[in-house]
């Protein structure tokens, strides 16, 4: 008789392999001057996996934000393409990218960018009412509970210090649940000691959902954190 279980009937169908998080092919960008075109970045191509940490580093200079601003849509390339969970961003028009960032994209930024009018838990809320959830104000108690804010809620970005306004800035990214995380140079403006209590806490919070991280830094101790580094020179990709 022939066996019918479930696993002997499955043996030997390939699993379908996941799409890259990010697919980035042939990318450029010039920026016009008045003696004529700047080469910002020039022929990069690469991909990242669903869940994968990366790590962009090199010289001031070299193309690391703009890179980050391509893969985000919030800057349009001069030539190639860039699909972000399987959507070409040249396929889409302005409003189309800001959606598309507003359901799988968190950031963080060097500056913390919050707003200086709402309180912390105000700010972590924010984008979840701006997606049009139902339930926004628990889902952002919870998360600055995890990055240790739960007695600050109420506090402007003024009266925070400069690590726990990143905190409130993990929290804002993350709250979210984004499949992808874009991070530009996050301890940037922190001292040693804050910078590597945000490190952890941000590996940490990836971690726990499975995030795909992409960073940007000029830290040799955060990019060797990270599973996959891309190097650029003079906006070009070179061996890491």
């Amino acid at each position: 008789m022939a066996d019918s279980s479930p696993l002997r009937a499955e043996a030997g169908v390939a699993t379908p392999p996941a799409a890259p998080a990010l697919s980035v092919t042939g990318l450029g960008k010039q920026v016009a001057l008045p003696d004529g075109k700047l080469t910002l970045l020039q022929d990069v191509s690469f991909e990242i996996a669903a869940g994968a940490t990366v790590a962009i580093v090199g010289a001031s200079g070299s193309g690391k934000s703009t890179l980050l601003s391509l893969l985000a849509g919030l800057d349009l390339p001069s030539g190639g393409e860039v699909l972000l969970d399987g959507h070409a961003l040249s396929a889409l028009d302005e409003d189309g990218r800001a959606r598309l960032r507003g359901e799988k994209v968190g950031f963080v930024f060097q500056s913390f960018q919050l707003l200086p009018s709402l309180t912390a838990l105000e700010n972590v809320m924010l984008p979840l009412e701006l997606r049009g959830d139902a339930e926004v104000e628990s889902a952002a108690r919870r998360i600055l509970d995890d990055v240790g804010l739960s007695q600050r809620l109420g506090h402007y970005p003024r009266q925070l210090s400069g690590g726990e306004q990143q905190r409130v800035a993990l929290a804002r990214a993350f709250v979210t649940r984004p499949a992808l995380l874009f991070a530009d140079e996050p301890t940037g403006n922190l001292d040693t000691a804050t910078g590597q209590g945000i490190i952890e806490l941000l590996f940490a919070l990836n971690a726990q959902a499975g995030t795909t991280l992409v960073l940007v830094t000029h830290d040799d101790h955060l990019a060797a954190r990270c599973g996959q580094t891309l190097r650029l020179d003079s906006g070009r990709l070179v061996p890491a």
